[in-house]
């Protein structure tokens, strides 16, 4: 079974499934994140939903660029997990399917394409706390190896 992040969903509400492909991008010893502007301010995995006709890793990378400008080598699939949200920029209830994978950040081309977002290096310890979901917290502090992430209540595997 798929972990789950979050609260779960709510009763008679009907959600979307939106897949998606992040990263977690380490290079000496800290992690490169995204900080989003809107539709409100929060640091994130870098990634993204994955556009019909494209595959996880083909989206990996188009959103990894747009939203940090860097290009990335040797992605490695960690696992997945879900959470149910509103997406207030889709105005759209989503059961979101997040497909996590570690991958090495190798040329930086430029600031970020996507508008409102901005790539950010910071410490792994730092950014577990930061980023503004369970699930970005909790697959960040595996791959760094960082003190166990312990979930919430709201936030059981399903």
């Amino acid at each position: 079974m798929t972990e789950r992040f979050g609260p779960p969903p709510e009763g008679g509400r009907r959600y979307t499934l939106r897949a998606g492909a992040y990263a977690v991008l380490m290079r000496g010893g800290e992690v490169l994140v995204t900080h989003q502007e809107e539709p409100w301010p929060e640091f994130q995995l870098p990634g993204g939903g994955i556009d019909p006709g494209e595959s996880p890793l083909q989206a990996l990378h188009r959103e990894v660029l747009e939203e940090t400008g860097w290009r990335i080598a040797a992605p490695r699939r960690l696992g997945a997990f879900r959470r149910f949200t509103y997406m207030p920029e889709y105005d759209l209830w989503a059961e979101k399917l997040c497909i996590i994978y570690a991958a090495r950040p190798v040329l930086p081309l430029g600031p970020p394409s996507e508008p409102g977002h901005m790539a950010v290096w910071m410490a792994p310890e730092l950014a577990a706390g930061q980023l503004g979901n369970g699930g970005d917290r909790a697959y960040l502090a595996r791959h760094a190896r960082l003190r166990p992430y312990s979930k919430s209540a709201a936030e059981t595997s399903s």
